[in-house]
């Protein structure tokens, strides 16, 4: 069992500054110890573990070379050789070993053979090789070649000795690395263009979700029409075909048996040459696996009959009440021997008490097996708690093109928590483990970011990968951490509703400077009494919830002004220094930056203490501070601190004596998350992994802050649930600001009269007791000025005090399964119908008013900025006519308390009726009324669908689906004004799709604010174009207006201007 587990691993010698702080302190990494022996000898050679603190491990090291197998030269034989790049190294082993058998029973050739992995060839110097070892191969082989940097360098290597090869193998990769596939006289050079039927049908099936599939089934049967065919183009593709049923055969004897038939097909120097080999041995397309079953089954009833036969494991295991671990795995890595990490897997899932249902795909499309053996066909009840896949990868589509709308149905049909764990890919274990980063950039775009977009949680890493060999190895802690994981998902699933546990943390917002139950947009005790009342209707216990939410504070914090230092917050628990030190197994490295327990802080000098209150089996508990008062990021930045004893107190109290079968983190956001360890694969020396344990991690997160909600969803496990922000309302005009809105009124209606210049004094006396005077250019009191002058004054100070009346400032805050009130859907909706979508074919309300009186509205929009007086006022009167339309619209969903309700029914009543719409009712009497009808028709049945999802939030329905153990739905997270895609709330958010951006929306808006930019800079240079522009880069900028500020950057970079990019967001790093 342990050396299916852990295998034996020491890391070459280090120079001692190269080793971390924590290694030399003997705070070892656990994830990769071999058990202890007594006979292991000391050695100065090498060192066995280090924490992964320092470094960056931002690309592989591993070399080819220990992929490259050169025959000593016997009998004259020719020698063949083979260079293969590959995106795993899972078939290194079995090819290496399919080579050495060949070289020593091959009487017809000799073999040598290197390997590259598609990563490895970012590096010049590989690179180089690798064109080197081209130049004298005989066959090159490609697999799973999706990164198109390096697609394109794979592209322009091979195709210079393309002609002069004997034979080009590429299998599913990118279409530009497919085209160079050629074998004798089949060629696929002009795949997607070719007229003949076999291209039709590959186009065709590509375009379905059951692509995989199909082709692996083409696969199958081609062979059988093909040979029956004379011509020789037939018989090389019927060879092509073959070849692919080898390679994904994967086993050593098919590898070999593949390299006989291309070599003795296609080398001259073998021609003539009598050279047997075996049809391919095929395994199943798809079906179950377990490493002790006598074969693969492709019923899940036959196996489960297996299952319930096995004498190897108790009778718990096999009765009807264990919970039940579905396995997603990579069929390669099954056949081609690399599967002892799976196995791990298996055995510790079953030690734990668990049943295990691994199904496996050989294709890229692994929906089809979990809907096939994880669904019961009857019931349509899921077969099993939860799901782990462990291949790293989108559900739908693997590296290649993913079909995510098919993996959410899927998923959504099969309904239990989806967890995707990763094996190391791009790195050998030692570059994880010194790696400050974690996982390589590409691991995680590939096996992190587009997993999320299914729904995938918790990506711990739970296999390594030796560098010598390639085989993949597990991580014995790391598979501990993910098995019990998988399985207290499962429990939430199984567990009754009144015997479960929830622990709700709250915070101080902003970190150590809010009042405490604080969070961002989100009026935390009301929420959290929203969502108790509703969970006590369910069957939760909630015994002696106060009567209201303000009753509510007093119980947990006395006082709802108090900050975290306060004597006020109530005392849940005192935890002895021993008891912490019993529970909490890496206190003791807690102690170089606090000292010895308990410290200074949730202490009373004898005892940590726990703040909070509990209700029955719900615990509302207060988070403790970062510990730095007044430097609250010193955490993230500083790679030798750590969180403080009481920090760690509270979590061990959460998990070990509350004993809670799930944490709902409440609002935007902790500190948990921001702990001190790797950024992306965890190890179990970093932070936020040793915090949150093994209890499941449920996150209420702002819905426009996807980029931390993605550093809570990777680094503390979370199943982040998006709530509403509260809409944005305009500021408004106080005091001074708006005696000289009025001012500017009366000039407009009596600037021809003889008071005008009084006014205008009177305007410019005001402006400059508001200070407006440092942002426009004012004349002397009491100078003399033409009447065009005066106009341009006035515009210039109406156009300010415009800008700063028209700011978006929050409405109030949110309270979670609260409807919004009609104002709140108003300004929401206002600023919905600001901006073009020219992908939906929609022009903006502002756009279609301006029409109507024949204006451009970006006209009208320079004319404000430059203080054009009849520019701004109509902008102003564009503004309030917008605003009334809408307001007009949405009255029509109103009831009595100014909620907006029963949106669908009202919405089919008022669309579609003319002159009766409610817009059209409203226009009729503002100088906007010969707006174009039909683009507001088409613009207010999108604000229709839009209020639809304003109103339809799930965050309370998505919350009770986490903590019953379902899947619950994701989506994106952003600013839901230039994205209502992000509505309804309640979705396991995710980051950027990299398919979705840029948006042409986007492409539209850099365009217009760059010419914007550089015009107005013109103006302000005196007519020259500017030299240098500085741009500020946030990291959400990319994730929320969905690509606009790189289009911004890419559309400023030209000849003669230079651009200095001058900050970057902390949190992009980790997005």
């Amino acid at each position: 069992m342990a050396s299916l587990v852990s295998s034996p691993f020491t890391l070459p010698s280090s120079k001692p500054d190269q080793i971390s702080s924590l290694s030399q302190k003997h705070f070892f990494l656990h994830s990769f110890l071999p058990k202890k022996t007594n006979n292991q000898p000391n050695s100065k050679s090498s060192l066995k573990v280090k924490c992964a603190v320092t470094g960056n491990g931002l690309f592989t090291q591993t070399t080819p070379e220990v992929r490259r197998i050169v025959p000593e030269k016997k009998d004259n034989l020719p020698t063949v050789k083979i260079v293969y790049v590959v995106l795993e190294a899972q078939y290194q082993s079995s090819l290496s070993n399919a080579v050495q058998s060949l070289n020593q029973t091959s009487n017809f050739a000799l073999f040598e053979v290197v390997g590259y992995l598609v990563e490895e060839l970012r590096d010049e110097s590989t690179y180089k090789t690798f064109c080197k070892d081209l130049e004298d191969a005989n066959i090159f082989i490609g697999s799973l070649i999706f990164v198109e940097e390096l697609a394109l360098k794979v592209k322009a290597a091979v195709e210079k000795e393309r002609d002069r090869l004997d034979a080009v193998l590429v299998f599913p990769s990118m279409p530009e690395v497919m085209r160079l596939n050629k074998l004798g006289s089949f060629s696929m050079s002009q795949l997607g263009q070719s007229k003949s039927p076999f291209f039709k049908l590959f186009k065709r099936k590509k375009q379905g979700a059951g692509f995989a599939d199909s082709m692996l089934k083409l696969v199958r049967t081609l062979p059988k029409v093909l040979k029956y065919l004379p011509s020789d183009k037939a018989q090389d593709a019927r060879l092509y075909i073959l070849s692919l049923q080898f390679w994904l055969g994967g086993s050593p004897d098919n590898l070999q048996n593949f390299l006989k038939m291309i070599s003795g097909s296609y080398v001259p120097a073998l021609k003539g040459t009598k050279i047997d080999y075996s049809d391919p041995v095929l395994f199943l397309d798809s079906g179950i696996w377990h490493p002790i079953a006598p074969s693969m089954y492709d019923d899940v009833k036959e196996y489960l009959n297996w299952y319930g036969t096995r004498r190897d494991v108790n009778e718990k295991l096999r009765g009807p009440n264990a919970p039940v671990i579905g396995l997603v795995l990579q069929r390669s890595h099954i056949v081609t021997g690399d599967e002892s990490h799976y196995v791990a897997v298996i055995m510790e899932l079953e030690a734990r008490g668990a049943k295990v249902i691994p199904i496996f795909a050989g294709g890229l499309d692994f929906s089809g097996p979990v809907e096939r053996f994880l669904i019961d066909p009857v019931t349509k009840k899921p077969m099993v708690n939860s799901v782990v896949s462990l291949t790293g990868f989108a559900l739908v589509g693997g590296p290649a093109r993913q079909d995510h709308p098919r993996a959410v149905e899927a998923l959504m049909k099969l309904d239990v928590p989806y967890i995707v764990a990763l094996p190391l890919v791009f790195q050998t274990t030692e570059e994880w483990l010194n790696s400050t980063l974690g996982l390589h950039p590409i691991q995680v775009a590939l096996q992190v970011a587009l997993p999320e977009l299914d729904g995938g949680m918790e990506p711990i890493v739970f296999a390594g990968r030796d560098p010598r060999t390639g085989k993949s190895h597990a991580l014995h802690k790391r598979v501990e951490q993910l098995c019990t994981r998988a399985i207290k998902w499962a429990e939430l699933k199984r567990k009754s509703k009144t015997q479960k546990k929830l622990a709700i943390t709250v915070f101080s917002f902003p970190p150590d400077k809010g009042n405490v139950g604080t969070a961002a947009y989100l009026n935390v005790f009301a929420s959290i009494y929203s969502v108790l009342k509703d969970l006590e209707k369910d069957g939760y216990n909630v015994e002696g919830l106060p009567e209201t939410a303000e009753a509510l504070i007093e119980d947990v914090i006395h006082d709802k002004e108090a900050q975290f230092n306060s004597p006020n917050l109530n005392v849940a628990y005192k935890m002895s220094v021993r008891e912490y030190q019993g529970l909490t197994p890496y206190a003791t490295a807690l102690e170089e930056n606090w000292g010895k327990p308990p410290g200074n802080l949730n202490s009373d000098g004898e005892n940590l203490l726990v703040y909070g209150k509990q209700y029955g089996n719900v615990f509302i508990g207060v988070q403790p501070t970062f510990g730095y008062e007044g430097d609250p990021m010193r955490l993230l930045f500083s790679k030798s601190a750590s969180p403080h004893h009481g920090f760690a107190a509270y979590y061990s109290f959460v998990e070990k004596i509350f004993k809670a079968d799930a944490v709902l983190h409440f609002g935007t956001h902790g500190s948990l998350e921001f702990m001190p360890g790797k950024q992306v694969g965890m190890s179990d020396v970093c932070y936020p992994d040793s915090l949150i344990g093994n209890i499941p991690n449920v996150y209420y997160y702002a819905a426009n802050n996807p980029s931390e909600a993605t550093i809570a969803k990777r680094r503390s496990y979370a199943n982040t649930i998006s709530y509403l922000t509260p809409p944005a309302e305009n500021a408004g005009l106080y005091k001074g600001l708006k005696q000289l809105s009025e001012l500017i009124s009366s000039y407009q209606s009596l600037k021809d009269s003889g008071r005008g210049q009084q006014i205008v004094n009177s305007i410019i006396s005001t402006a400059k007791q508001c200070n407006l005077d440092k942002d426009v250019q004012l004349p002397d009191e009491g100078e003399e000025i033409s009447a065009k002058e005066r106009d341009l004054v006035v515009g210039k100070v109406y156009s300010k005090i415009m800008e700063i009346e028209s700011r978006l400032l929050p409405c109030g805050l949110h309270v979670i399964g609260e409807p919004p009130s009609a104002m709140e859907a108003v300004a929401t909706l206002v600023n919905i119908a600001a901006l073009d979508r020219p992908e939906d074919a929609i022009i903006s309300l502002p756009a279609i008013l301006a029409g109507s009186v024949g204006r451009n509205i970006e006209d009208v929009y320079r004319g404000s900025d430059k203080g054009i007086l009849k520019d701004v006022e109509l902008l102003r009167q564009i503004t309030e006519a917008s605003r009334g339309a809408i307001s007009a619209f949405v009255e029509r969903t109103t009831n009595k308390k100014g909620q907006v309700v029963d949106v669908a029914d009202k919405l089919s009543s008022i669309l579609g009726f003319g002159i009766n719409e409610p817009w059209i009712q409203y226009l009729s009497s503002t100088k906007f009324y010969r707006a174009d009808r039909e683009n507001l028709r088409v613009l207010f049945e999108f604000l229709g669908e839009c209020l639809k999802l304003v109103v339809a939030d799930n965050e309370l329905g998505s919350l009770k689906q986490a903590l019953e153990g379902k899947y619950v739905e994701p989506g994106p997270g952003g600013d839901p004004i230039r994205n209502p895609k992000v509505l309804p709330t309640g979705k396991n958010i995710h980051a950027l799709d990299p398919q979705a951006i840029p948006t042409a929306a986007a492409m539209q808006s850099a365009k217009i604010v760059v010419d914007r930019l550089i015009e107005r800079q013109k103006v302000d240079n005196g007519g020259k174009y500017p030299e240098t522009i500085a741009l500020v880069l946030w990291g959400t900028d990319n994730i929320k207006t969905y690509g606009w500020k790189q289009l911004v950057l890419k559309s400023l970079a030209g000849p003669g201007l230079m651009l200095l990019l001058i900050a970057l967001e902390f949190s992009e790093i980790y997005s």
